[in-house]
């Protein structure tokens, strides 16, 4: 994955207690909540982006109150992605 450089005042990364060893990451996953919170990504692909599996991108976006986007189309086509497996 490319990636881009980005200078953040050391004031901002304190106001928001971020993890100065970890910050790259810890940024990027805040920005991809931020896209999934705006309905700009999917679930799925938010869990991409941040590199984590789908259950733990739930948990991170609980963590932050973030409400999952999950409808009732969402379920109609996990129902007929079950039945289609034989699950």
């Amino acid at each position: 994955m490319r990636t881009v450089n980005v200078e953040i005042p050391t004031e901002l990364v304190l106001a928001a207690g971020l993890d100065t060893g970890n910050l790259s990451a810890e940024t990027a996953r805040l920005l991809v909540l931020g896209l999934y919170r705006e309905d700009k990504v999917s679930l799925g692909r938010a869990s991409e982006l941040c590199q984590m599996p789908v259950e733990k991108f739930m948990e991170f976006a609980a963590q932050h109150d973030v409400p999952l986007h999950y409808g009732v189309t969402d379920l109609e086509e996990d129902r007929r992605t079950i039945e289609r497996l034989g699950l």
